[in-house]
């Protein structure tokens, strides 16, 4: 058996034509080797489930109060490709992301106003209408992107209960103290048991000296401790009953008590961006240790940020460009818009854990590539017969990657071996797509009549498009991909080329000629081949 293969029993779906007719069979399966570079170690290490076949993942989601902006997506797209591509290696996957609608204080403090309360009141909406609105309008743009749900997306305020145990039981282990009405946990008694820093390399020190001084912040011992609960202010919208009087959580606690919640004491993955790293899921770490006496996560995926002109795009900083306005190109730093798809194409074109700096230049590329492998993969499912795959929103890919490629062909063995060799390095997506742009000059080249395929060949060259492209990478195909309305086109341009090939035939040229001219003005370029017509929307 390969090196870089194992066998795992997992929960799989039968496909079409294959021995498996119950498509909820229990059979062994091969795994191919996962390989993430997790944080804690700052190695890149084989990922070893806890359970066998069974992955748990939780990944930070946002904090609902403005709409989802670029920098949004990256992680969106990075851990729904890492979903993805765990359960095409046949595992069985329980992805949690949540979403923040309570104790996110500005600045990421302990001190000031919070964020979804402050836009409430300027506003003069409720707190929860503002959640509301903006988690429609984030999941509308994760639906944009393809970003498939998760399998649990919690909600802070929904867990008021269990943080606040999570509470008591640190102040039981005697790591956590009352200030005020406030509970704050001690740093300094941890990082004497423990290590406070262990996921960001820092230490107490570091911590002492880039600690900032903030209003309110004189409740607590050491300026380092952080906020589990907070006393509510008269003015404070959001509250609730605690055993030390009206308050609510700190920012830090609720992914700890819904992680756990939803995943169990330890889980596998936890996933969200670098600039988490510190101070959130070092306190994260903190509180787990503190108050279920393990810390929690075997492997730590950071992704990395989107910059532009090499700061970080943030709400905070003021320069940011929201989904809905990448898509509509209503942005001054804008010279076009630009589709869901030449977005996530953008983010796949760079490593997860490299900056990603944002360009209309760099989104124009991403463009032009995304369209020269949509239209080599129409023209293949056209050379093999097949229809392309629709994936309906949401739905879980099911198919787990083969052990080998059936291709006859050495070169598309090369490539898709070149795609799952990079995918399992780390999720290296921009070698992956090093790869499918090979398999495009294949394509073109068996187009073209310079290169013939074997039937072997063409399965294979759709099974990587099927699995990978919009699979595992979540690419769809914009021209055709509009369910009911994407049908309708191309049975109308079936239509209208039957009738241009009507007239050809008829020697009537003026009418062909008109057809071809007014598609083409409607922006629909129609070539003829010799192995027939062929039509893109420009």
């Amino acid at each position: 058996m390969d090196s870089n293969v194992r066998v795992s029993s997992s929960l799989i779906r039968g496909t079409e034509g294959s021995e498996c007719s119950d498509p909820f069979l229990l059979i062994d399966e091969i795994m191919r080797d996962l390989w993430l570079t997790n944080t804690l170690t700052r190695r890149k290490e084989l990922f070893v489930p806890i359970n066998p076949g069974h992955v748990g993942m939780y990944v930070c989601g946002p904090t609902v109060y403005g709409d989802a902006h670029l920098g949004h997506a990256r992680p969106g797209v990075t851990y729904d490709v890492l979903s993805k591509f765990l359960r095409h290696l046949g595992y069985k996957v329980r992805y949690v992301r949540n979403i923040t609608d309570v104790g996110h204080l500005e600045h990421d403090a302990d001190a000031g106003e919070d964020k979804i309360a402050k836009k409430a009141r300027l506003e003069q909406l409720e707190p929860m209408e503002v959640v509301q609105t903006y988690t429609l309008r984030y999941h509308e743009a994760m639906r944009q992107l393809n970003v498939a749900p998760p399998s649990i997306e919690p909600r802070a305020s929904g867990h008021i209960l269990e943080q606040i145990e999570a509470v008591q039981r640190i102040l039981d282990a005697g790591y956590a103290y009352e200030s005020n009405g406030s509970i704050y946990f001690d740093v300094e008694k941890y990082n004497h048991d423990y290590h406070y820093g262990v996921l960001s390399g820092r230490n107490l020190e570091d911590t002492k000296e880039g600690t900032r001084s903030l209003d309110g912040q004189g409740d607590k011992r050491a300026p380092y401790d952080f906020a589990l609960w907070k006393k509510a202010e008269p003015e404070h919208i959001m509250r609730w009953n605690s055993p030390w009087g009206e308050g609510f959580p700190g920012w830090h606690l609720e992914c700890s008590v819904m992680g756990e919640k939803y995943l169990g004491r330890e889980f596998d993955i936890h996933g969200g961006g670098m600039d988490l790293m510190f101070p959130h899921h070092e306190c994260e770490i903190a509180q787990n240790q503190a108050s279920r006496g393990t810390q929690g996560v075997h492997y730590w995926v950071h992704n990395n940020m989107i910059t532009i002109n090499g700061q970080k795009m943030g709400k905070s900083l003021g320069n940011f460009i929201t989904l809905p306005q990448l898509f509509s190109g209503d942005h001054p730093k804008l010279t076009q818009a630009y589709s869901p798809m030449t977005v996530r194409f953008f983010i796949l074109q760079a490593h997860y854990r490299g900056t990603l700096d944002f360009s209309n230049e760099a989104l124009q590329a991403a463009e032009k590539g995304l369209k020269r492998v949509m239209q080599a993969a129409r023209d293949l499912y056209s050379m093999a017969g097949k229809s392309m795959p629709h994936y309906q929103y949401g739905e879980l890919l099911e198919s787990v990657a083969p052990q080998t490629c059936g291709a006859d062909s050495e070169e598309i063995k090369t490539v898709w071996n070149t795609i799952y060799d990079a995918l399992c390095d780390d999720l290296n997506t921009p070698m992956a797509l090093a790869g499918i742009s090979e398999s495009v000059r294949i394509i073109n080249s068996a187009k073209s009549g310079q290169l013939k395929l074997s039937q072997a060949d063409l399965s294979a060259l759709v099974q990587i498009y099927d699995d990978i492209v919009f699979g595992v990478l979540g690419l769809v195909d914009e021209e055709v991909s509009e369910g009911a309305s994407g049908k309708v086109i191309a049975g109308l341009m079936d239509m209208v080329l039957e009738q241009r090939a009507a007239a050809k035939a008829a020697k009537d040229w003026n009418t062909s000629d008109h057809i071809r001219d007014s598609l083409g003005a409607l922006g629909i370029k129609v070539k003829d081949t010799k192995d027939g017509v062929e039509w893109t929307i420009e």
